[in-house]
């Protein structure tokens, strides 16, 4: 059954439209009869679905359109390739644009193992990538829980809540306090002491969410993705305040101030000196973000410039670059505090799990139970 006004659950997807068009509030996903979804793997121009079991559940929608076979269970995408897992190996496949075309010839790459031993991007002995050379070994030492994928790093958390990180390092994602990149996977110093439940990561931001529920970002802050003041996002604000009131905003929406503490113990925006600088671009370490009226973060997730998080009450706050209405306020502004959605508030619908692709957000929701 697919999401709708009436309280029905299931994925909706706001932000870049794939075959072109108008970019607008939230859409129901569906997998043509294909069953409800269970997980949504975006790359930047479609999307890997994975449906609830029967033939077919495994689909691709957008620019790369395809039902895969029976004996797939997994799909990890992107603009070049696709990782398949099925049942006895796991393959790389070059992407085309043509449906029917997509697995004629032989794999780029193949791997045989079981699907139960792999959980994407994670397989026995290290992890996988959906470009060249696709497999990369982990050291046998670090109990990995959960593997993230960035742009151009990676996050590992690992089994007793440390953090890992490793890669491109330019934007200060890598969370280590410089901008230098990392082979090997490092800790996140900041961090230790602190049990880290999530992480995501994006384009050049990263972010942690602790057992506490206490929500950390780093890395890059161009569009404000990490919460903090952003120049780019204080032109929008200008530009849009400029033709219109603030009270024209929902009534169901909440923002914060952006400008939380870095765990160095001064101000993430704070300047040479000890002087609160009007704008952050960088932040190396991470930094504490308190959202408004939430006692604790339950998930997060980060797109190529956009976060965003999901409360323990159900409700999905949103913020960064929101060009293609990604942020799901139904409109294209570009934020640096943290916005409630309100489209599932007025809808009656319990946010469950939120997923972002590079310029796009995925949400799962269902019918918010009843009041007494």
């Amino acid at each position: 059954m697919a999401p709708g006004l009436g309280g029905e659950s299931g994925w909706f997807c706001f932000g870049f439209r794939w075959a072109g068009g108008a970019e607008g509030g939230p859409e129901p996903l569906s997998t043509e009869g294909g069953g409800p979804v269970r997980r949504v793997r975006p790359s930047w121009s479609f999307a890997a679905l994975v449906a609830a079991g029967g033939p077919g559940r495994v689909l691709l929608q957008g620019a790369v359109s395809a039902a895969l076979p029976p004996d797939c269970l997994d799909a990890l995408p992107s603009e070049t390739h696709v990782l398949l897992l099925r049942e006895a190996a796991l393959e790389a496949w070059p992407v085309t644009t043509g449906s029917d075309a997509l697995l004629d010839g032989r794999p780029a790459w193949r791997r045989e193992l079981r699907a139960a031993e792999a959980a994407l991007p994670l397989v026995p002995g290290g992890y996988v990538v959906p470009r060249p050379p696709f497999f990369t070994a982990l050291p046998a030492a670090l109990p990995a829980r959960r593997l993230l994928l960035g742009l151009e790093h990676a996050l590992l958390l690992a089994a007793g809540g440390t953090l890992f990180s490793w890669g491109g390092g330019r934007h200060g994602q890598l969370g280590h306090g410089d901008l230098e990149s990392r082979r090997e996977p490092r800790a996140v110093e900041a961090l230790q002491g602190l049990a880290v439940a999530e992480a995501a990561a994006g384009g050049w931001h990263s972010a942690a969410v602790t057992d506490a529920g206490d929500l950390y970002l780093w890395g890059w802050n161009e569009a404000g993705q990490l919460g903090l003041p952003s120049k780019k996002a204080s032109e929008a604000a200008a530009a849009e305040e400029a033709g219109s009131a603030p009270w024209n905003r929902p009534l169901c929406e909440r923002s914060v101030s952006p400008g939380g503490a870095g765990l160095d113990g001064r101000g993430a925006a704070d300047g040479p000196g000890g002087d609160e600088a009007p704008f952050v671009s960088v932040q190396p370490f991470p930094a504490l973000l308190d959202l408004p009226e939430e006692a604790e973060v339950w998930r997060v997730s980060c797109g190529s410039r956009h976060t965003a998080a999901l409360t323990g009450s159900g409700h999905l706050y949103t913020w960064g670059w929101g060009k293609y209405g990604q942020l799901g306020h139904q409109d294209v502004a570009t934020s640096d505090q943290p916005r409630r959605v309100c489209y599932f508030v007025e809808r009656n619908l319990r946010v469950q799990d939120v997923v972002c692709g590079p310029w796009t957000t995925f949400v799962q929701a269902a019918a918010a139970e009843s009041g007494p």
